[in-house]
């Protein structure tokens, strides 16, 4: 009986790629992959657009002040003359005396207060650089300079300083960008351990779970370093821990509803509303009444501008104008865990659910599926 023959020539060797460098190009890069290149070139333009047209050129505007004297019709003419300079800087409003002056700036309804004494050759000016230094540092240049042009002169008086460990009032807003980087990223790190988007309710509520206990440690430990170890604020450990867990929970939450949405381009999704838009306009450098129009309006209603706030407030005011930005920040959080447990909900019992980015990717519509096999 013959023994088939071995054919011979170069039939063992694998054949190579065929179609060239472009076509190892077209391998390497996916569709997806792309995509997501492309979309993070937008983000880091939109980084540097948000970034630089907050901070380039800061300019007073409208800043709400107060302004007292014994008799109210001088209040009225001082506060009309300081309303009438160029560029509008200041919001004036007349109030009825000194007391009245000082308890609104504690109270944050204004920034600043000015308290005209005829009798004297000095008027007072009430600032507060708790609630940042660059602001305060505004207040003495403009009022200064509007009572020198009329041969008055203005004693400061800092009615709520910033602490020894927190000189330029900046503590409290970077505290808040640390927690909201943990927000952020614990919700990102568990849909990279177990899928974008959850499989099922009760996966959407472990996420939940999860991310409460993380944001209860973080709010805790954020606190204690900004306080107790540092000395950078002196305000009250617990209601720093209660912000700070609410912060990171928002952020959190925020997060996990966007990726149950979109996919792991919901992680994009949260660094833009939170880094590139939150960040610049929160008032921790240059506080609102300093900020353009665009950062202004959007700061208080995103996380990081409701924590500075917030965290200013429980600082140094005791607590005066928190509320506000608190409820900003359980909205937030209302709405993310709401919409995350919907996702899951909407998911429940589909093939492959908690997996998947919303891109395209190979043929059939599956990210990184394997190419099925030509044969038995």
């Amino acid at each position: 009986m013959t023994q088939p023959t071995r054919p011979t020539g170069p039939t063992d060797t694998a054949p190579g790629p065929s179609g060239g460098f472009l076509a190892e190009v077209k391998d390497a890069v996916t569709v997806r992959a792309a995509v997501l290149v492309l979309g993070v070139l937008a983000l880091q333009l939109a980084f540097i657009t948000s970034y630089i047209g907050a901070f380039h050129h800061p300019k007073p505007s409208e800043i709400p002040f107060a302004v007292a004297a014994p008799a109210e019709p001088v209040a009225a003419q001082v506060a009309q003359r300081l309303g009438a300079l160029p560029g509008k800087p200041l919001d004036p409003r007349p109030v009825a005396d000194g007391a009245t002056a000082l308890a609104q700036v504690g109270n944050r309804d204004v920034d600043g207060a000015l308290i005209v004494d005829p009798a004297r050759p000095n008027d007072r000016l009430l600032v507060a650089s708790g609630a940042g230094a660059s602001l305060s540092q505004a207040l003495e240049q403009i009022v200064g300079l509007a009572e020198k042009s009329r041969g008055r002169g203005v004693v400061v008086v800092d009615v709520a300083p910033a602490g020894r460990g927190d000189s330029r009032g900046l503590s409290s807003f970077y505290l808040v960008v640390g927690w909201c980087v943990g927000g952020y990223l614990c919700a990102a790190i568990l849909a990279i351990s177990a899928g974008a988007r959850p499989a099922n309710s009760a996966r959407a509520v472990i996420r939940l779970g999860a991310l409460l206990l993380y944001a209860i440690a973080a709010g805790l430990l954020g606190a204690v370093v900004a306080g107790p170890v540092l000395g950078a604020l002196p305000g009250p450990v617990t209601a720093l821990w209660g912000l700070g867990t609410l912060v990171v929970f928002a952020v959190g939450a925020l997060t996990l509803a966007l990726q149950g949405l979109a996919g792991v381009v919901g992680i994009g999704l949260a660094i833009l509303l939170v880094v590139v838009l939150g960040n610049p306009s929160a008032g921790g450098a240059y506080p609102y009444p300093l900020l353009p129009p665009f950062w202004r309006a959007i700061g208080p209603a995103l996380p990081p501008g409701a924590g500075t706030y917030a965290a200013r407030s429980l600082t140094y005011f005791r607590g005066n104008g928190a509320a506000g930005p608190m409820l900003v920040l359980a909205a937030w959080a209302v709405a993310g865990a709401a919409v995350t447990l919907v996702c899951g909900a909407a998911r429940h019992g589909r093939p492959g659910a908690a997996v998947g980015s919303g891109l395209p990717d190979e043929p059939d519509g599956t990210p990184g599926a394997a190419p099925a096999p030509s044969g038995s």
